[in-house]
């Protein structure tokens, strides 16, 4: 038989944590034999402290941003504060259900509201939507809302969007999913975008250019005036993808570098939590031109307060059921009040700064592909590591999880050989920084030293090297059960 699970080892015949009340009425007798129970349940036997203990334990053995330092490059992982999760659990706000008339909601409409005209501000944008549920999702309206643009102006030949190959993989599927022919143009030896090469690559058909600034090298498009005048010149549209904002809040805007479209990563950018597949929201913001393609509903406000809309005829339509992840919103919306326009700023200096500071430590242990001034995050290689002693950017990266660190990003972007991708957002202290810092230059020293230690890595977790991949596409939740037909069998029978 397999083994039992951990809280199965708790298990006493006859031990219970709960009591019940006796029942007013006899069971009823209607209930179909056949549908009747002939086994017990295969349930542990325990008592309240032991489940309690397990599940707690359980809690211990993951990693959160709670717990320590998360250096995931080009995800801003930054600790979100705890009067956000207040303001977003007030009875008003986590009671509200999204089929209320109009007048009994116009509390959360006005937080809506500001929001959208906040964001606007501190983008450079004339209007936004804060329908979609996630970044890729406002990739994916962004395209749609180009497209319908082009269909409005009877340009279908307009069918073309071009990606740098330093993009976030999403990109090219947004563009993909909205219909678009994919064209991907190299980055130049700096790791930005090649004005050669871009004017080269568009033509009458471009559509759009999707582009990331600072980009997922962690560097800033230097070139990007021009970038939106070569695209421009065509009469294509310029898309930020707004993943990395978190390096530019109250220093440069969008809409100020000739962006007409963007999407932010409200769960990235203005801390609300993330990972594990949700909570998210990627609102869409646009220019004048392309405010009527915008999704409906929107809202609107007159003397007789706030209500929605859905007289739009040229609207791409839903992009989600109701109107967004309010819970997410309410996070930003207090996340920015709470810090206003300069404390905005703040974080963000403070989050370049972390990030030179970081890479000025390491640069000397690691190579470094595209050198100079990072913003928010930036790019090391283990290239020198495995070719002196065979040890990769993923050994680097488990071997940090002894240390107490979460791994970086690692082998994104593609254009860099063994990329570890670390952002040190800026919610983590001098102290902490340092720290990270000490422990890559460790493993820098055992790479060299003793490599065995690296490669085996890690040694203090419960799980060590785990087939990630199968682990993904064949996982395994169950527990083992008695009742499984064949030895080492797992699963419910």
């Amino acid at each position: 038989m397999p083994l039992e699970p951990l809280i199965f080892s708790y298990s006493r015949k006859g031990r219970k944590g709960y009591s019940l009340p006796r029942p007013f009425h006899p069971a009823p007798h209607s209930i179909p034999s056949e549908s009747l129970r002939t086994t017990p349940p295969f349930l542990p036997e325990v008592n309240e402290q032991d489940v309690i203990r397990h599940f707690v334990h359980l809690s211990q053995m993951n990693f959160a941003v709670d717990t320590g330092f998360y250096p995931l490059g080009s995800c801003t992982m930054k600790y979100n504060p705890k009067l956000n999760e207040i303001i977003a659990n007030l009875p008003g706000i986590r009671n509200l259900h999204p089929l209320q008339p109009v007048e009994t909601v116009q509390g959360i409409l006005q937080i809506y509201s500001e929001l959208e005209k906040m964001l606007c501000e501190i983008f450079g944008m004339d209007a936004f939507t804060l329908q979609p549920a996630a970044g890729a999702q406002g990739e994916f309206t962004a395209m749609l809302l180009i497209r319908a643009y082009f269909q409005k102006k009877g340009m279908k030949q307009k069918n073309q969007v071009i990606i740098p190959d330093s993009a976030h993989g999403t990109n090219p599927a947004s563009a993909r999913m909205a219909g678009f022919e994919v064209h991907q143009i190299p980055s130049d030896a700096r790791g930005l975008v090649s004005l050669h090469t871009l004017q080269k690559a568009v033509t009458e058909r471009t559509a759009a250019f999707m582009l990331t600034n600072p980009n997922t090298l962690g560097l800033f498009e230097q070139d990007i005036l021009k970038i939106a005048e070569i695209l421009h010149n065509v009469g294509a549209q310029l898309f930020y993808d707004g993943a990395n904002a978190n390096a530019i809040l109250g220093i440069s805007r969008p809409g100020d570098m000739g962006f007409d479209v963007i999407h932010t990563n409200l769960h990235k950018t203005f801390s609300t939590p993330h990972g594990g597949g949700g909570p998210g929201a990627g609102p869409v913001g646009v220019k004048s031109h392309l405010i009527p393609f915008l999704p409906v509903p929107r809202i609107l406000h007159d003397d007789n307060g706030y209500h929605l809309s859905e007289d739009f005829p040229d609207s791409i339509g839903r992009m989600k059921s109701f109107f967004g992840n309010t819970g997410v919103l309410v996070r930003a919306y207090v996340y920015i009040r709470e810090l206003g326009a300069e404390g905005l700023k703040a974080a963000s200096q403070a989050a370049v700064l972390n990030a030179n500071y970081l890479l000025h430590r390491l640069k000397e242990a690691y190579q470094v592909p595209y050198p100079g001034f990072c913003k928010h995050e930036f790019v090391l290689s283990a290239e020198k590591q495995k070719r002196e002693s065979g040890v990769r950017g993923l050994d680097i990266a488990k071997r940090l999880m002894d240390f107490g660190f979460h791994p970086p990003t690692v082998y994104f972007p593609l254009i860099v050989k063994e990329a570890l991708m670390i952002e040190p957002p800026e919610t983590e202290s001098l102290e902490q920084v340092k720290k990270f810092a000490d422990a890559l230059l460790q493993i820098a020293v055992e790479a060299k030293e003793t490599p065995d230690v690296v490669k085996n890595a890690p040694h203090t977790t419960e799980i060590q090297r785990p087939d990630e991949a199968l682990a993904a596409r064949k996982p395994d939740l169950a527990f083992p059960s008695p009742y499984s037909q064949k030895s080492g069998e797992i699963g419910w029978n």
